[in-house]
C-alpha cells in the first residue's frame, strides 16, 4: 500500500509542540531580562537604593505565573471558546470577566512567589494597598492578555490555512446554484496562496475536533468549522455513516467491522486506519454496510 508525502504542515507537526513552547518561553524570557534591566537602570537613576536582585525577583515572579499557568490556560481557553470574525462582539463580553480572572491569579501567585523569595534572605516584601495596586496591575495585564489572545488566534488561522482549511460553497447573487447548497458535492479548500475543490465523494471519514471537524481526503486532514451533527445533514446518508459521537465514515471505504467482547467494534478501512465504533451506532453501521461482519 502506497501512502501519499506527507505535506509541509504534516512535516511541522512533530516539532509543533517545541516551536510553541519555544515561542512563549523565548518571548517571556526576553521581557524577564529586558524589564529587568531597564528596571534597575531607572532605579539607579533615582537613587532608590534597591538591591539589584529584588527587580529580578519581581520580574522573574511574574514571568513564572504567565509561563507556566496563565499561558497554558489561555491556550485551552482560547481552543475552547475561539475568538472568529463572526462572534468577535459575543467574545470580547466574555473575555472581559475572564481578563480579571487571570489579573487575580497573575498578582495573587506573584505576590506570593516574592513574599517567599524575599522571605528566604530574612526580608518581608510589601504589595502595596492592594486595591490600586490590583487596579495597576489590570492595566498592563489586560493589555498582555488580549497581546496573548490575538498571538494565539493568529497563530491558529495561520496554521488552518496552512494546513487547508475547508468551508462550504455559497450560493450565487444571482441565479439558481450549480449543485445543492444544503448538500453540497464538492466543499472549497482555502490554503496559504490557492484554493482548490474537493467532492464530497472523496471524503474517507469524518472526525469531531472541538470547533472544528477534520474531513480525511486521500491520506490528508482538512477542517471544517463546524459540529459533526452538522456536517452530517449535508452527507450523502446513502454514503456516509455515524459510527460514533466523534466519528463518521464512507461505507466505499469500509474493508471490514471487528465487534468487540464489549459491544462495541472497530471498523477497519481500506488504507489500513482503524477507527472506532460504539454500540450505539454499530447495528446501523451493520445495515448500510450491506451484511458484512459485525
Amino acid at each position: 500500500m502506497t501512502h501519499p508525502d506527507p505535506m509541509p504542515y504534516e512535516r511541522y507537526l512533530p516539532w509543533r509542540r517545541w516551536v510553541e513552547w519555544g515561542f512563549w518561553v523565548l518571548l517571556v524570557g526576553t521581557n524577564l531580562l529586558g524589564n529587568s534591566i531597564t528596571t534597575v537602570i531607572d532605579l539607579r537613576r533615582l537613587n532608590a537604593g534597591f538591591e539589584t536582585w529584588k527587580p529580578v525577583v519581581w520580574e522573574a515572579s511574574s514571568a513564572v505565573v504567565w509561563l507556566l499557568v496563565l499561558i497554558p490556560f489561555l491556550a485551552w481557553y482560547t481552543r475552547r471558546f475561539p475568538l472568529l470574525w463572526d462572534n468577535w462582539r459575543r467574545r470580547l463580553i466574555q473575555y472581559i470577566p475572564v481578563s480579571m480572572a487571570v489579573c487575580l491569579v497573575h498578582v495573587t501567585a506573584m505576590v506570593a512567589l516574592r513574599m517567599l523569595a524575599y522571605r528566604t534572605v530574612g526580608q518581608a516584601y510589601d504589595f502595596g494597598p492592594w486595591p490600586r495596586e490590583l487596579a495597576y496591575e489590570y492595566l498592563k495585564d489586560v493589555r498582555s492578555f488580549i497581546s496573548i489572545v490575538l498571538v494565539m488566534e493568529g497563530y491558529r488561522f495561520v496554521m488552518r490555512r496552512w494546513r487547508g482549511e475547508v468551508s462550504l460553497l455559497s450560493a450565487p447573487d444571482q441565479g439558481p446554484p450549480l449543485e445543492p447548497v444544503d448538500r453540497p458535492e464538492r466543499f472549497l479548500v482555502r490554503k496559504l496562496g490557492r484554493e482548490f475543490l474537493i467532492a464530497a465523494s472523496d471524503i474517507e471519514w469524518v472526525q469531531a475536533a472541538g470547533n472544528y471537524v477534520n474531513l480525511r481526503v486521500r491520506g490528508h486532514d482538512y477542517p471544517l468549522r463546524s459540529t459533526l451533527a452538522g456536517v452530517e445533514t449535508r452527507l450523502d446518508p446513502q454514503r456516509f455513516v455515524r459510527i460514533h459521537r466523534s466519528f463518521m465514515v464512507a461505507l466505499p471505504h469500509v474493508a471490514s467491522i471487528e465487534p468487540l467482547e464489549t459491544g462495541d467494534a472497530r471498523v477497519h478501512l481500506r488504507d489500513g486506519t482503524t477507527l472506532p465504533c460504539s454500540r450505539t451506532y454499530r447495528q446501523e453501521l451493520r445495515d448500510n454496510a450491506g451484511g458484512m461482519a459485525a
